[in-house]
């Protein structure tokens, strides 16, 4: 897991409200959006970084929530040095030592490069790789067939309570 200090140095807790308006004693995560690359804010702004991991959050569950909008450069490294792979990743997600903590890193040149290639809305498949990394910090996994179905099934709810497509809906979510 990355240092969080590196990840959330100088930066205040970003509450996350409800995307609805309407509070609630419910406890939630608080969620921390911090932009590392430029370009972000026009592919994913801060506020559909925290309803994304909103939608895909546990009901009941405190902590907090680190989302980095980073580089290929920057996810190269920590994937290398965190998995071994080096390369750029789409998204990693590192589960914090408290239930409904961790920090989620995104590649905006991976996240626009995959979109492109299946021709979605960069802002879509942003929101959805954030829902999916956070579903990471929440136990759910895709290595096998089952625990796979169980995680896209919850990415699909996710995705309709942020109104937008399903990503594994055929057809949904192409840019126009």
């Amino acid at each position: 897991m990355p240092d969080r200090s590196s990840l959330s140095e100088g930066r205040s807790r970003v509450p996350l409200s409800l995307s609805n308006g309407r509070h609630t004693a419910e406890k939630r995560p608080s969620v921390e959006v911090i932009v590392a690359a430029p370009g972000w804010r026009g592919v994913l702004p801060e506020r559909l970084a925290e309803r994304a991991v909103r939608a895909a959050c546990e009901a009941g569950v405190a902590g907090h929530i680190t989302v980095l909008l980073a580089d290929d450069r920057t996810l190269k490294a920590l994937n290398t040095q965190h998995r071994g792979k080096e390369k750029p990743t789409n998204v990693l997600s590192f589960p914090g030592h408290e239930p409904g903590s961790g920090d989620i890193a995104l590649s905006l040149q991976t996240v626009r490069r995959e979109a492109r290639a299946e021709g979605r809305h960069a802002r879509v498949h942003a929101a959805h790789l954030v829902a999916h990394g956070t579903l990471h910090l929440f136990g759910h996994d895709h290595h096998e067939a089952g625990e796979a179905r169980r995680m896209e099934q919850a990415e699909a709810r996710a995705m309709h309570r942020l109104r937008l497509p399903n990503p594994w809906n055929p057809g949904r979510g192409r840019a126009a």
